[in-house]
């Protein structure tokens, strides 16, 4: 019997606009979506049929529409999925590093000391983004009827999906460098008998650029 994998199409959202060095979190904060060769090679490397998800913050939406106004198919409404939002960065939210550091240097100290697993004021630590991340993609896993899931998606929560994929510690996680409109590509395959979480994890692409897609159907690389 042939099982067939539940795949996974993760995109960085379009970059900030005017980002400056600055920490957005989950600042609801516009991105720039005039990069129309980037959404082009988007639009035509995606799955035509899939289920779409976005977080609630309106940069990811922004992105989405920009794909979709490229198809040339009409993209589905996309489900919100409150777990996918970027890690929240409390009242550092919207400053630089040196503006986090100047406002509150005891905080700041301490927070490097263990950057994964200390949360900032009045947000939440990175372990705790990868865990709500984690528990969101093992029920839409179980649960979505379709085999392809796009999701347009932060930074953080895109790290989060790899190191649930490869069992990675936070601090691992973390080193992984995820750019604006690449794309990452993880397959879920249920397989009860050999993993006690129901299946196993295989990793296609990480952080691959968007505009650089590669043909799927016939393994061709796009660049």
């Amino acid at each position: 019997m042939t099982v067939v994998p539940k795949r996974w199409w993760w995109v960085r959202h379009a970059p900030v606009a005017g980002a400056d060095g600055r920490l957005y979190g989950q600042l609801d904060v516009a991105c720039e979506t005039g990069d129309g060769d980037a959404f082009r090679a988007l639009a035509a490397g995606l799955p035509r049929e899939a289920a779409w998800f976005v977080s609630p913050l309106r940069r990811t939406q922004q992105t989405l529409a920009a794909i979709g106004a490229q198809r040339a198919l009409p993209v589905p409404t996309a489900r919100i999925e409150p777990a996918f939002a970027e890690q929240h960065f409390g009242r550092w939210q919207g400053r630089s590093w040196p503006e986090m550091q100047a406002a509150d240097p005891a905080l700041y100290e301490a927070f490097w000391r263990n950057p994964t697993r200390t949360a900032p004021p009045g947000g939440e630590s990175f372990l705790a983004q990868m865990r709500r991340t984690e528990r969101a993609i093992t029920r839409l896993s179980a649960t979505t009827a379709e085999t392809d899931l796009v999701c347009v998606a932060h930074a953080g929560t895109i790290r989060s999906a790899v190191a649930l994929a490869l069992n990675l510690t936070p601090e691992t996680a973390l080193a992984l460098v995820i750019d604006n409109l690449s794309i990452t590509r993880l397959e879920f395959v249920e397989d009860g008998l050999l993993h006690s979480h129901g299946g196993s994890w295989r990793v296609r692409t990480v952080n691959q650029p968007g505009r650089c897609l590669a043909d799927w159907s016939s393994a061709r690389p796009a660049c």
